[in-house]
């Protein structure tokens, strides 16, 4: 199985000690967003375990720990752009801190572990098409060498983000400029020699040299494995996302970047209130079990396909 860690918060910058915590005892539980009180025993035996996928803006806290997931395979999708906290506004500083994270990380596990993302591309008086690809360039010259590939993605509006959305004056961008900065921001990945792929968007624009983009990625994978994996297109998100099954061990509202874009928090006052209640060495991420809860044994098996393949 894959793990995702995780699409619904920051696990490496804010609970770096929980996950260690649940890889050292072998197991995490997992709340089911849409019924709270289902929950899943997930084992994290590198028996099973083919390959964990980071999600993070900033994996300082957990980086002097690597040593301890010995024994799996792992990459890390890292959000680095160039918003101020303005938008995100308790991301650390972008060139005095994540910048050099972003490098010594690359240098740690090597640049094939590295998703650089920049993403998402919001569009406004301050961030306009022409700022970011004056500071895409300057990410791109300093990160040179040190990822395996960029993913953009433009913002998008959701039911769960739609308040921030009326609160910080955002909105969707148009066909023209999408297409815009795709052709500006290619000829900046070929001056530097890296491809760029989208995260799940419709749009096609493979006349820049821009490719669709499967985050949970079932070529890296094999790529890290060493074999082939008998997994199927994830059937819970969209139908532009391209990522294969993974199994998410985050929860939502509880990761305290504050990103005005956020589709993982509804309401920073839920958010406090759940970030008050981590307990590192709690299976559940931001909670403990209730009377209530129904804690239901996964079935959990590797996905590495040991058919023989005669051709």
């Amino acid at each position: 199985m894959i793990i995702s860690a995780s699409r619904r918060t920051d696990i490496p910058a804010f609970y770096s000690e929980w996950f260690f915590n649940r890889i050292k005892d072998g197991y995490v539980l997992v709340r089911n967003p849409m019924n709270i009180h289902q929950v899943s025993r997930i084992s994290l035996s590198p028996d099973v375990v083919d390959c964990i996928v980071f999600w993070t803006k900033n994996p300082k806290p957990m980086m002097s720990r690597l040593d301890e997931l010995k024994g799996y395979n792992y990459y890390f999708q890292f959000t680095l752009n160039s918003y101020s906290t303005d938008v995100e506004p308790n991301v650390p500083s972008k060139g005095k801190d994540i910048l050099n994270t972003f490098i010594e990380l690359s240098d740690m596990v090597g640049p094939e572990r590295i998703i650089w993302r920049y993403d998402p591309i919001i569009v406004t008086e301050k961030y306009s098409i022409e700022y970011h690809a004056t500071y895409f360039e300057k990410l791109a010259l300093a990160l040179s060498g040190k990822f395996g590939r960029c993913v953009i993605s433009f913002v998008d509006e959701y039911k769960k983000n739609a308040k921030n959305f009326r609160d910080n004056g955002l909105k969707e961008l148009e066909r023209i400029q999408m297409a815009d900065i795709a052709q500006r921001f290619s000829e900046i990945a070929k001056r530097y020699s890296f491809k760029i792929y989208t995260c799940a968007e419709q749009i096609d624009l493979s006349d820049y040299g821009i490719e669709h983009n499967s985050c949970i990625d079932k070529e890296l994978i094999e790529s890290l494995v060493g074999a082939k994996l008998k997994v199927q297109k994830d059937k819970t998100q969209r139908d532009e996302c391209g990522c294969v099954d993974s199994i998410d061990i985050g929860s939502y509202n509880t990761c305290t970047h504050g990103c005005k874009y956020c589709y993982a928090n509804y309401s920073s006052g839920v958010v406090l209130n759940n970030f008050s209640c981590y307990d590192p060495n709690s299976p559940l991420l931001c909670s403990l079990l209730q009377p209530e809860d129904k804690v239901t044994e996964r079935p959990m098996k590797s996905l590495i396909d040991n058919q023989l393949d005669l051709w």
